[in-house]
C-alpha cells in the first residue's frame, strides 16, 4: 500500500490508525454480523458509539456541564443561517470579517434581515492577518469570530473579550489546542478537517443561550430540537459519528489535545522556517503575528503562477497532494491539520527547500 501525504484543506487526512481500525470492522463490527453503517441509529450498538463520541468530546476538549454538544449536519455553512435564527434577539449582531467564510456568515445575517454591524476587518489588505483592535458591543445579541482562516492562513491567537455572546466558527482547528470556554457561549465545526469525514457538524452550545429561540424557528433548525433528542431527532450521519469517535480515541492516545497543540506547532514552525529562510523565494500570505497552525498560504517569487504550477506538479509526483492555493487568491498552500505527520511535512520542506535552490 502506497499512501501520499495529503495537504488538502477539506476533507483532510484522517489518521491511518483511525481508518486502519475503521477497516478491521467495516464488515462485521465488533462480532454484530453488521457493518456500523447498517446499524439502526436507535440500537444499542448504534448507542455505543454515539455517547462515547460526545463523551470523549467533552473530557478531550474539557466542555463543562452547562453546554450541550450536537451532532448536526448540513456542514458549517448551515450554521452561518442557523446561528442568527435562534440567536437574534432582534438588536445588532456583530462579526469580524477575516475572511470568505465570515463573509458568507455576515451575508446570512443579512439576508435574514438583522442588523449587522462588521466592527474589524483584514479585507483591505487582503485578508492577510487578524485585526488588532476588535471592539464589541456589550449589548449586541451576539459577537461573531472564525478563528481559522483556510484560505488565507491566518488564526486568532487569542479570542476577544466580549459580556456579549461570542460565537465561534472552529471548523478548520477545532480540537488543535486547548479551549477557553469562560469566553466562548457557542462553537462550531464541520468535522472534514480535524474531526472526521464530511458530513459530521459539531455544535457546543451553552444550554441557557438555546432559550432565545423563537417559536416561528422551524423544528429542525433549532437548537433545542436536537439537544432535547440528544441528537437523535432525526437519522444522524451515523458512520461520520463513528469516525469522530475513533478520531478522539486518537487524540487521547496521542496525549490529548494539549499534546497534539504542541506538534502542531512544532510541525508550523518547520514550514514557515523554510518560507522565511527561503532569501525571499517563498512569500508567505499571513503576517506573522497572525499565522496559522493550521493553513500555511503562501507563493513564490513575484508570484510566478508557472513555477508555482511546477512545485505542485513535482510534489504530485513525490506523493505530496492538495498544494494548490485556493482559487481566490492563487498561490500554494499545505494544510496541516492534526493528522498530517512530522514526517509528512519535513518531506515537503526538504522538496521545497531544494525546488528553491534550483530555480533561484
Amino acid at each position: 500500500m502506497s499512501r501520499v501525504y495529503n495537504f488538502g484543506a477539506g476533507p483532510a487526512a484522517i489518521p491511518l490508525e483511525v481508518l486502519e481500525e475503521a477497516q478491521k470492522y467495516l464488515v462485521d463490527f465488533h462480532g454484530h454480523g453488521l457493518s456500523i453503517m447498517e446499524a439502526s441509529h436507535r440500537s444499542k450498538m448504534y448507542d455505543d458509539v454515539h455517547e462515547e463520541a460526545l463523551g470523549l468530546i467533552r473530557e478531550l476538549y474539557k466542555v463543562p456541564e452547562d453546554y450541550d454538544i450536537l451532532f448536526l449536519q448540513g456542514g458549517a455553512s448551515t450554521q452561518f443561517a442557523m446561528v442568527p435564527m435562534n440567536l437574534s434577539l432582534g438588536g445588532k449582531v456583530q462579526f469580524c470579517d477575516t475572511g470568505s467564510w465570515s463573509s458568507k456568515a455576515i451575508k446570512e445575517a443579512n439576508i435574514l434581515g438583522l442588523d449587522v454591524d462588521v466592527v474589524a476587518s483584514s479585507k483591505e489588505s487582503g485578508y492577510d492577518h487578524i485585526p488588532d483592535v476588535i471592539d464589541f458591543s456589550d449589548d449586541a445579541d451576539y459577537a461573531y469570530i472564525t478563528s481559522n482562516n483556510t484560505i488565507y492562513g491566518t488564526e486568532y491567537k487569542n479570542y476577544p473579550s466580549t459580556k456579549a455572546p461570542l460565537v465561534v466558527d472552529a471548523s478548520s482547528d477545532i480540537f488543535s489546542y486547548p479551549m477557553d470556554w469562560s469566553k466562548v457561549d457557542l462553537l462550531f465545526a464541520g468535522a472534514q478537517k480535524n474531526a472526521g469525514p464530511s458530513g459530521v457538524t459539531i455544535v457546543i452550545i451553552k444550554k441557557e443561550l438555546q432559550k432565545r429561540v423563537k417559536d416561528n424557528v422551524p423544528s429542525m433548525f433549532r437548537y433545542t430540537t436536537h439537544a432535547e433528542k440528544n441528537s437523535l431527532y432525526n437519522t444522524p450521519p451515523t458512520f461520520g459519528i463513528y469516525i469522530l469517535s475513533l478520531i478522539m480515541k486518537w487524540i487521547k492516545n496521542k496525549g490529548g489535545i494539549e499534546a497534539i497543540q504542541k506538534l502542531n506547532e512544532e510541525k508550523a514552525a518547520l514550514l514557515y522556517d523554510a518560507i522565511d529562510n527561503s532569501d525571499g523565494f517563498y512569500v508567505g500570505h499571513a503576517k506573522k503575528d497572525s499565522r496559522s497552525l493550521m493553513n500555511v498560504s503562501f507563493n513564490i517569487k513575484d508570484k510566478d503562477a508557472a513555477l508555482e504550477a511546477e512545485l505542485v506538479k513535482l510534489a504530485t509526483e513525490n506523493g505530496m497532494i492538495g498544494l494548490k492555493g485556493h482559487r481566490s487568491i492563487g498561490g500554494l498552500r499545505a494544510s496541516i491539520y492534526n493528522a498530517m505527520t512530522k514526517e509528512g511535512v519535513e518531506a515537503l520542506v526538504d522538496l521545497m527547500n531544494k525546488f528553491a535552490k534550483e530555480n533561484r
